[in-house]
């Protein structure tokens, strides 16, 4: 956002929709109940989901679905232990979802909690303090200090200075003077004056924010991966469990033994912990990201970094200091830069909060004039004149008029020179911001000279934004500025493109088009997301006001720049402490090593659910019966899909460019992968039954330890997508062993299987290890081939 100040006040606006002016007596009670009644009450519908009903939705999609159905067979069969170990796997998903999500609700929250909850409004001829909710259109209201503006109103009498920051994000407060229309939310600084109503409740300006907030949703990248994951497992193990049932059928197995071999099937079905793996990925990236001052308020903002390949990024304060300088001083003749600054900082206040007088007196400190004269009287910038003036004396006791503003307002105080104009027109074209300066006797006035002043860009602003061009992430620059100042800032951080004409947002329009958009409205902020989405990017947008907050909560990673609003915040997935781009890289960085860790634990369910249904089937074509029962499947599901949770801290290597979810190879690859791991459980079990002649139950145990010695090992192997090997953390190698060592610890002991000789435990570890050497020589030309980095 452009810092505005007095100097540069909006122009007033009238909202044609307004309605007709109200006598000074105000509406009489009977004409404000009959416009409440027409309007309905001046507030925010509160449309937040109770806690019970979002509590109960977290047990109500795909993989819960999977979960109950096989908590009701195991009751069915009377496995309560085995029912109530899953209803707690049930219980861990939906509670870890359930803390993560409300953040809309918390968006409108914050806009409620800023409008004032009263008001004073004149009725039948009198003053009336009434409920904020009971304000009409048409009604006359009384703005004093410390009054929190309960509607959109437009000004009568008075003035007024208003601190829009809440809405806007603009730290300075603006004038405002009789005819200025200005909104619901606003804080009167300073002054009185009387307005009246022109909107209220979801027709006002925060009206219409917050419903936009409520409405703008985009489903996120990691919610899309994890439904596509569910479906394509549960179409692929639906078919083959139902094969599964029809040859059981065909060999005329008893009924009693079929439902567990259903549910046997259903439970190696389920990516149990898939969510849950997202949601502690996400939420390690999370605390890797506070500590470099990057605070996400949505985990699932984490992973979306990671896919993002278009940044929008807000002009002040994101790419440059949101500091007003002096960029030049252009004294005319008779004057020279000191003399110039010298006056213009008489004419400045000081102490104050107007950013542009703090810029003029910081400069003038560095030219001072050893003959300045003497200050007399001070009058503050007049938004109806546009200018600000001091009375001063000079060194021979003459008293002189000094008059700094706008270049129009203070060059037809004077016989302004063509030359004069044109360069005031010059540096304006140069985007910078033109005072003029005259001083003289009160009827002479002369033109002194003009100053420009300019938000200059940080000094890292170009370097980070090659490296998110180095990383895959194209930025554009978005403001409300005019084009030409945009551009030249453009130009200063590398950022070379063609500028945006004027105008709505396109419904159709591709970031390569335009390098910046210039003089966007917050609600253009919102259409350029969408647009941007419609085209198939993922969308990071920054934004500080809570005008802003629509297009924040619809882009797929909205970023809150370190002096936005709470409304902001609260609507944001990231929350920036420092200024500048340094935490979106940082973001960008850490979001693809957490996609990485996802990623390996998505591919490592995809290739373990579909090789254990596959060898279930082997299995039992092999031996003619189930090879696994729900209590040895139930084992496989805590310690495999739980302790592999531990990949979540793996290290590993970020890809260089932006990440995509590739649902379809990563599935192909899981299936090629899955029927390496499907070959050497089946040798294992074909070795125990055909020449060991193992009975049922010890079979079942050895094809339990082949399943989790196989999958430990081709998780190691599959890590790396593109490197043979690379040492993991210390987490991931604890886990691993303490999945190991579990189940040979189960299986010597004899506890819930069938006992199998150690030697027997060990030779099958062995194998597995030599698998996975192999696997990890294979995967390399696969995952290459299909793409997955």
């Amino acid at each position: 956002m452009t810092p505005s100040s007095p100097h540069d006040a909006p122009a007033p606006t009238l909202d044609p929709a307004a309605p007709a002016d109200t006598p000074p007596e105000g509406l009489s009670s009977d004409e404000a109940r009959r416009r409440l009644d027409q309007a309905g009450p001046n507030s925010v519908a509160d449309t937040a989901q109770r806690p019970l009903r979002r509590a109960l939705g977290k047990l109500w999609a795909p993989v819960p679905w999977m979960l109950e159905a096989a908590i009701v067979l195991e009751l069915g069969l009377g496995k309560y232990l085995e029912a109530a170990i899953i209803a707690g796997l049930l219980l861990f998903n939906a509670v870890l979802g359930f803390v993560q999500e409300g953040r809309a609700q918390a968006t409108l929250a914050a806009l409620r909690s800023r409008l004032a909850l009263n008001a004073s409004v004149r009725r039948d001829s009198a003053w009336k303090i009434v409920p904020a909710a009971e304000l009409v259109p048409g009604d006359i209201v009384k703005l004093s200090l410390g009054a929190v503006l309960a509607a959109d109103v437009r000004l009568r009498e008075g003035s007024v200075l208003l601190d829009q920051s809440m809405l806007t994000g603009e730290s300075v407060p603006i004038e405002a003077g009789p005819g200025l229309q200005t909104f619901a939310g606003a804080l009167v600084r300073r002054g009185e004056a009387l307005a009246q109503v022109t909107a209220t409740g979801v027709r006002t300006k925060f009206g219409r924010t917050a419903e936009l907030v409520r409405t703008a949703h985009v489903i996120s990248s990691q919610q899309k991966a994890v439904l596509r994951v569910v479906r394509n497992l549960a179409l692929f193990n639906g078919v083959v469990i139902a094969a599964l049932v029809g040859y059981a059928y065909f060999l005329k197995m008893p009924f009693a033994e079929i439902i567990p071999l259903v549910l046997t099937a259903v439970l190696a079905s389920i990516p149990v912990a898939l969510p849950a793996t997202f949601t502690l990925a996400a939420a390690i990236g999370a605390k890797a990201l506070a500590k470099l001052g990057v605070l996400p308020t949505r985990l699932s903002a984490v992973d979306e970094a990671a896919t993002m390949d278009v940044l929008c990024a807000d002009k002040t304060g994101t790419l440059t200091n949101n500091e007003l300088k002096v960029t030049t001083i252009h004294p005319l003749p008779g004057f020279d830069e000191a003399h110039v600054m010298g006056m213009a900082a008489l004419a400045s206040s000081d102490g104050g909060q107007d950013p542009v007088d703090g810029a003029i007196r910081a400069a003038a400190v560095h030219s001072a004039l050893p003959d300045l004269p003497k200050l007399n009287k001070f009058l503050p910038f007049d938004p109806a004149t546009k200018m600000a003036e001091a009375t001063v004396t000079d060194s021979s006791g003459a008293a002189l008029r000094v008059v700094k503003g706008a270049f129009a307002a203070v060059a037809g105080l004077t016989q302004a020179s063509p030359d004069a104009s044109a360069a005031a027109n010059e540096l304006q074209a140069k985007g910078f911001r033109v005072l003029a300066v005259a001083v003289g006797p009160p009827a002479a006035l002369k033109l002194a000279g003009m100053i420009a002043l300019s938000d200059p860009p940080r000094a890292d602003s170009a370097a980070l934004i090659t490296e998110l061009h180095t990383l895959g992430v194209r930025t554009v620059m978005v403001t409300g500025d005019a084009a030409a100042t945009a551009a030249i800032v453009a130009r200063a951080v590398g950022l070379e493109g063609a500028v945006s004409p004027p105008g709505p947002i396109p419904d159709r329009v591709r970031a390569e088009e335009f390098a910046v958009f210039a003089g966007v409205l917050p609600e253009g902020k919102y259409q350029l997301v969408q647009a941007f989405q419609k085209g198939g990017h993922i969308v990071g947008m920054c934004g500080d006001g809570a005008n802003d907050a629509p297009a924040l909560r619809q882009a797929q990673m909205g970023i809150a720049v370190s002096t936005a609003t709470d409304v902001a915040k609260s609507a944001a997935g990231m929350v920036l402490t420092q200024a500048g781009l340094v935490g979106i890289v940082a973001a960008v960085k850490e979001g693809r090593i957490t996609f990485q860790r996802i990623l390996t634990y998505t591919l490592n369910t995809i290739l373990k659910k579909i090789a254990t249904v596959l060898f279930l089937a082997v299995g039992l074509v092999m031996t003619g019966h189930a090879i696994l029962t729900p209590m040895l499947m139930v084992i496989i599901m805590v310690t495999g899909d739980f302790l592999t949770m531990s990949l979540t801290t793996d290290k590993v290597h970020p890809s260089p460019q932006p990440n995509v979810w590739r649902i379809g190879n990563l599935t192909l690859a899981g299936g090629v992968t899955g029927l390496g791991l499907l070959l050497f459980c089946s040798a294992v079990l074909a070795y125990g039954h055909f020449t060991l002649k193992l009975g049922a139950a010890p079979l079942d145990t050895l094809a339990l330890l082949a399943l989790v010695f196989g999958s430990q090992t081709t998780l190691y192997a599959i890590r790396e997508r593109q490197r043979l090997w690379s040492r993991p953390s210390m987490w991931f190698n604890l886990s691993s062993l303490a999945n190991v060592l579990i189940v040979s610890t189960l299986a010597v002991t004899g506890t819930f299987m069938s006992p199998l000789p150690t030697a027997l435990v060990a030779g099958t570890l062995g194998a597995a290890v030599g698998f996975g050497a192999l696997l990890a020589v294979v995967k390399i030309p696969l995952f290459k081939r299909l793409n997955i980095a």
